[in-house]
Order: structure tokens, then C-alpha cells, then sequence
């Protein structure tokens, strides 16, 4: 039985007017399944979709599925953030100061900010050294030279990022993928900008063919991963801004805050179609 539910496109992580990268997001799913889930994301082509649904721990506000045109995640970031805004806007109200939500990594903590929203870094699931043999893979498929890569780690955290830190931002963005060489890998460039003329501190790019998303616009998890990695092994800052979406004709930001307990990520998000959905 086809039942029409609230439904909102939330533009997250934008720095002005349809910047960033949108989720559509199902505000009631309760009905739907799996398949249904699957299908309606596949046919939005966007990189997320996600569907609210009452929370089954007793400490969440809410319940979060998310499908790629691929396939279901865990976790992932922006869908994170605009699904809470469209849970907010639509009425929605948290039991504390704080927002959590359920979701397949555990009980997510979100916090407003201002005019930003921004959740809680989850531990990464997967870390430490990437293979030789899959580096040189993703190496080539991206066309880097090893001199390029500056380090490499597994940042998985619900997606199976593997991070690679380049020499320069300007580097990043200079890459010119491979998608089908990439195959299944979920990789992740992040490079520092250098000199004037920068309003941020980091490029970032996200690259994820296996998942039918072949270069993600702006994406929380892999911010989110690679701050968790750098924050411990390099010398970055505390607070600084990550660029993505640059080389797609976007113009996304993310505001990365480590406070000494957990590493926030966020960034603006507004909703930018709002109504119904017949499912």
C-alpha cells in the first residue's frame, strides 16, 4: 500500500545557496522495507538516503537508516547531520541539550551550534598500515606517484575508508580518477592548503565507485575518520576547516573541532525541498 510520508532534501555542509551536498531524507518510514529502503535510494542517485524511524534504545531521540544507491551504512556523516535537521524542522525534540541518534555504529551524538549542526566522531572500526599491494592499486588508479602520498591509513568507520594524505591540497585536486581501475576501494585524499588565499585550512575529496557513488560532494565519515587519524599522528590543528567538493563545482565545508573529549565535525545545513513522498 503506497502511503504518502513528510519527506525534505537537506543541503549539508553548504557555504552559500545549493553548495553543498544534499541527502533526501524519509521524516516517518515506519512500514517500509528493506527493499522499498533500498529502491527509493536508488532511484534519488543521490549519495545518501535516509529513512527516520522511532528509536529502539531507550537514550536515542530517533532511528537512522541510510542507503547508497549501493547499499546500506552503519554511519555516515552528512546524512547524519541533514537527517537531524529535517528531524528538528519537522518538529522534533531531543530529550536533552543534545541530539542522539540510533543508527547501525551505535547511539551518535549531535549538537547545534549556532547555525551549524555537528556530531560526535565515532571510534574508526578499522585502522592502522594500508596493505602495500591495495596502495599501489588506489595509487594507480588515482595516477599519484608514491611521492605524492605523504601517509596512508584505514580510516573505516561504518564506510570502509581508506585515507591518503597527500603532499599539498593543490595536489589533491589535481587527481583525476580512475573509477573503474578503483573498483571497490572507498578512498579518501586529504592535502593542506599553503599561503594566502585560502578560507580553508584542508582539500578533501571522497571516492567511492563500489557503492554507485563515484566522487562524494562533501562527506562527514571521511572527515570525521580523518581527523580521528591525524589528530593522533600528525601535527594538524585542533579546530580547522576542510574544503570538498571543489573539484565538482561545489563549494562544502566542514568544521572539524577537537575539544580534548570528542573530535566534532559539522557544518550548515538547510533544507532545500520540502513536502511529500508516495512510497
Amino acid at each position: 500500500m503506497v502511503t504518502s510520508r513528510s519527506f525534505a532534501q537537506v543541503d549539508v555542509f553548504e557555504s552559500g545557496p545549493i553548495s553543498g551536498n544534499p541527502v533526501a531524507v524519509v521524516l516517518d518510514a515506519r512500514g517500509l522495507d528493506d527493499d522499498q529502503m533500498a529502491a527509493f535510494a536508488r532511484w534519488t542517485n543521490l549519495s545518501e538516503t535516509t529513512f527516520v524511524l522511532p528509536p529502539t534504545d531507550a537514550a536515542a531521540d530517533y532511528r537512522l537508516r541510510i542507503f547508497t544507491p549501493g547499499g546500506e551504512l552503519p554511519f555516515a556523516g552528512h546524512p547524519t547531520l541533514g537527517s537531524a535537521h529535517a528531524w528538528l524542522e519537522s518538529g522534533g525534540r531531543p530529550h536533552a541539550d543534545v541530539i542522539v541518534q540510533e543508527c547501525g555504529a551505535g547511539l551518535i551524538t549531535i549538537r547545534r551550534d549556532g547555525d551549524q549542526l555537528a556530531f560526535a566522531a565515532p571510534p574508526l572500526r578499522r585502522s592502522g598500515p594500508v596493505d602495500a599491494e591495495v596502495l599501489a592499486e588506489i595509487r594507480a588508479a588515482l595516477g599519484l606517484h608514491p611521492s605524492d602520498v605523504v601517509a596512508s591509513n584505514w580510516v573505516d568507520n561504518g564506510p570502509g575508508w581508506i585515507g591518503l594524505m597527500l603532499t599539498s591540497g593543490e595536489r589533491v585536486l589535481e587527481v583525476r580518477p580512475d573509477h573503474a581501475a578503483l573498483g571497490d576501494h572507498e578512498v579518501g585524499l586529504i592535502g593542506a592548503h599553503r599561503g594566502a588565499g585560502h578560507d580553508a585550512d584542508y582539500e578533501v575529496r571522497a571516492f567511492a565507485p563500489g557503492d554507485g557513488v563515484p566522487e562524494d560532494p562533501v562527506t562527514g565519515s571521511l572527515n570525521a575518520g580523518f581527523a580521528t587519524w591525524l589528530r593522533a599522528t600528525e601535527e594538524i590543528p585542533a579546530r580547522y576547516v576542510a574544503a570538498q567538493g571543489t573539484a565538482m563545482g561545489r563549494a562544502g565545508r566542514v568544521f572539524v573541532d577537537d575539544d580534548g573529549t570528542d573530535i566534532w565535525v559539522g557544518g550548515a545545513t538547510v533544507s532545500t525541498i520540502t513536502g511529500t513522498v508516495d512510497l
